[in-house]
């Protein structure tokens, strides 16, 4: 006997209703991450340097579009977030 668990996956009715939500979610992220763009653009001009707190942020924002759009490719069966935690960020002294 095979000691391993192996998940049932989810009924495909409710993975589509993720989805679709998913779905919503990165085209808002989406248009936060062009504003955060602008934002940084604008404070690298004025400032000479990007802002740090932005830059990671940007970075958590693109690890959880890339979360999302795995799973909505059926990359994985793991929910992003809010049904998991935030993707986490680096530490400043990562750039």
């Amino acid at each position: 006997m095979n000691d391993l668990t192996v998940s049932t996956p989810r009924k495909l009715w409710v993975r589509l209703l993720l989805m679709v939500l998913l779905a919503a979610a990165f085209q808002l992220a989406a248009s936060v991450l062009f504003f955060v763009a602008v934002l940084q653009l604008l404070l690298a001009v004025v400032t000479d340097a990007p802002n740090a707190r932005l830059r990671l942020f940007g970075r958590s924002l693109g690890r959880y579009m890339a979360q999302i759009a795995n799973f909505e490719c059926f990359g994985t069966e793991a929910l992003p977030f809010p049904f998991s935690e935030w993707p986490a960020t680096e530490s400043l002294s990562g750039f």
